[in-house]
């Protein structure tokens, strides 16, 4: 490997790993769902929410992130760069889940909230499904979310 190839994969290995400290800066939280517990962390700045989970290559069981977006809106996500697959619940300003949608790692297609939306929970693919987690039931904890910036 030549000198400059070998510079060239340090400078993005090097990258890679500020991209995952940036994006385990994120503020965390504690969400629930009856008796279930998610530790979520928080994308409230538009940087932060456009990054949302690229790249990552696992979330640990019971762990999501959360996006608290400035306005109620019929939001939608998608899976650019991102390589795990999800499932997203978009939630009313009353934390009230309005739909959940299943998404295939690295698509385009958008995923979006059937009403205005506030929130979006992105959680590994079927974990609403195999908790039995549907639109109507409300996630507890979003009062001590960060607010949008």
């Amino acid at each position: 490997m030549s000198r400059i190839s070998s510079l060239g994969a340090l400078m993005v290995g090097m990258g890679i790993s500020f991209l995952a400290m940036a994006q385990t800066a994120m503020p965390r939280i504690d969400l629930t769902i009856g008796f279930l517990r998610i530790n979520a962390e928080v994308a409230a700045n538009s940087d932060d929410i456009r990054m949302g989970l690229m790249h990552r290559t696992s979330m640990p069981a019971h762990h999501g992130m959360l996006f608290v977006f400035p306005n109620n809106a019929q939001h939608c996500m998608w899976m650019k760069n991102t390589l795990i697959p999800l499932s997203v619940a978009f939630l009313d300003k009353t934390g009230t889940i309005l739909n959940i949608e299943d998404m295939q790692p690295q698509t385009l297609n958008h995923h979006c909230a059937t009403a205005p939306a506030r929130y979006a929970l992105e959680m590994n693919r079927g974990w609403f499904a195999s908790r039995g987690v549907g639109p109507g039931q409300r996630i507890g904890g979003l009062e001590n979310a960060p607010k949008p910036r």
